[in-house]
């Protein structure tokens, strides 16, 4: 039987499950740039180089191989359905093989066209759970504990497991050693790190051409392209991790720092969520590190946590929920995004250097995106909807399946506590104690209201006083709720007031591409 292995932009991995089931003596790839899913949204041009980029390498890759590559260009201007059929015309294909796309609106697209051509969709291997296992676990619940799922995973991969079953040093997690603060890093004498970035070579430098030729109005400076594009490259920037940051990314995973945004930070998941790495190779190459000692426990299995914890539940919780979960807005947040998010033009001083640096890079790190982004978009109650779509816009490892669970879930806790116990609220005494973003802000963190004051003191205060019934009775921010009953009345005014202000502030200066939902 003549078959062809269709491989999705997403999925560019030698392990792809469709792959995995052809014959490179009879079997023919498909691979198509569909210029409609390039514009679905307005996209990072470092992300479109990334994407288009790494599947032209991977492209390249089969054909050395030995595998007969069928590749439609984006030049060549085909949708799935056309270039489908040009292709069984050409090849006469018995059957088609594809692995489960990663992403919702691309499973219905495929599912639509299995029922026009000979298309079987074979279960990912992109992950470390199949989606019905993890269904099986979570099914029935009212909320899920990250925590919980993770140890699972530890335990049936032996991940940092003793052979009595137990966690390495009898500890699930490290996290009080993982959270040094700014005043930390100075007595430490400001340890930073160096990434060596790979240089774009004849592929990556025609695919820039390409996005500032078609793509020239979306953010990003494409001459400033920094990532890997192909699997070599891929294995050398894990390898450069593993080798020069693993040991200190631990202690200093939460710090940003303006001067040194990466830090020790891995910057993996913008291959890992293209296949060009898998997650077992990451977690296990910096298991290997810590069994050598050129890596401490603690930093070992913060990384560990991120990849086999993290980002196995948040794929997990998309494909348990959808596709009701990204129209979820359990606090009724309904503010506009604020045209600052795309501009970049705010006098909050932390906000304004993680916007600047995702303008340029597509990359923040997770605290950034949870603490300086996604807290300010909670406490001023942004509409879920409108933050979905600019995550999935300006970051270079957005895909729909990372950024609903982690934005919609995590930072905007819309989906009413059932992937996160607590909403990650916050005023300025966090970002004053884990950066250095408040030095020279002309906002004043230790002022709570008024013109001077910093946004986030009195944006938190009123965030706890508009959902004050919802949080009231959760013990993880039950503390907050008292101390906000226990307020004066002439305090809680000034804190509304001031929020008022600075809240019709940002609807006034919204403008309609921020309006956008």
């Amino acid at each position: 039987m003549s078959t062809t292995i269709w491989i999705l932009g997403d999925q560019l991995s030698l392990g792809n499950a469709a792959l995995l089931q052809g014959k490179k003596s009879q079997d023919r790839i498909l691979m198509i740039e569909s210029p409609r899913a390039l514009k679905k949204l307005t996209y990072h041009k470092h992300r479109l180089i990334l994407i288009l980029s790494a599947s032209r390498h991977f492209s390249s890759e089969l054909k050395t191989l030995g595998w007969n590559v069928d590749y439609y260009s984006y030049e060549a201007q085909e949708t799935w359905e056309s270039a489908l059929s040009t292709h069984l015309k050409r090849h006469g294909s018995e059957r088609i093989l594809v692995a489960q796309p990663n992403n919702y609106d691309e499973h219905c697209a495929v599912e639509k066209l299995a029922k026009k051509f000979p298309i079987e969709i074979i279960p990912t291997t992109q992950f470390l759970l199949s989606r019905d296992e993890f269904q099986s676990w979570a099914s029935g619940k009212k909320s899920l504990l990250m925590e919980s799922h993770y140890r699972r995973i530890r335990e049936k991969y032996g991940y940092l497991m003793d052979k009595r079953g137990n966690p390495i040093q009898g500890q699930w997690n490290f996290d009080p050693e993982n959270r040094k603060t700014y005043r930390d890093w100075e007595k430490a004498g400001r340890p930073r790190s160096q990434i060596s970035l790979p240089k774009p070579d004849a592929i990556t430098r025609g695919v820039i051409r390409l996005i500032d030729q078609e793509f020239s109005e979306n953010p990003g400076n494409s001459d400033k392209f920094w990532l890997p594009v192909s699997r070599q490259e891929a294995l050398k920037w894990l390898e450069n991790f593993i080798s020069t940051r693993l040991s200190e990314f631990g202690p200093w995973e939460d710090l940003m720092v303006d001067e040194d945004p990466l830090l020790f930070h891995s910057v993996l998941s913008p291959l890992l969520n293209i296949g060009l790495l898998t997650p077992q190779e990451c977690i296990e190459s910096a298991i290997d590190c810590f069994r050598k000692g050129n890596a401490p426990i603690n930093s070992v299995e913060g990384f560990v946590r991120q990849i086999a914890g993290w980002r196995e539940f948040v794929n997990g919780v998309y494909w348990l929920k959808m596709p009701e979960y990204e129209k979820v807005n359990g606090l009724q947040a309904d503010l506009p995004l604020p045209d600052f998010f795309y501009s970049g033009k705010t006098d909050l001083n932390c906000v304004r250097k993680a916007l600047n640096q995702v303008h340029s890079t597509g990359f923040n790190h997770h605290i950034q995106r949870l603490m300086i982004l996604g807290n300010f978009l909670l406490i001023a109650g942004v509409h879920p909807q409108q933050a979905l779509r600019w995550f999935n816009e300006m970051y270079v490892d957005a895909h729909d399946w990372v950024m609903a669970a982690n934005v919609l879930g995590m930072v905007l806790h819309a989906d009413g506590g059932f992937m996160a116990t607590k909403p990650y609220a916050a005023g300025s005494g966090y970002i004053s104690k884990m950066s250095n973003y408040c030095s020279g802000c002309r906002y004043k963190p230790g002022v709570k209201t008024g013109p001077s004051a910093c946004p986030l003191n009195y944006l938190y205060w009123n965030f706890y006083s508009r959902n004050l019934e919802r949080f009231k009775k959760n013990p993880r921010v039950g503390m907050a709720v008292i101390t906000w009953n226990k307020k004066s009345s002439q305090e809680k005014n000034e804190i509304k007031s001031s929020a008022e202000t600075f809240l019709l502030s940002i609807q006034k200066s919204s403008n309609s591409k921020a309006n956008r939902s």
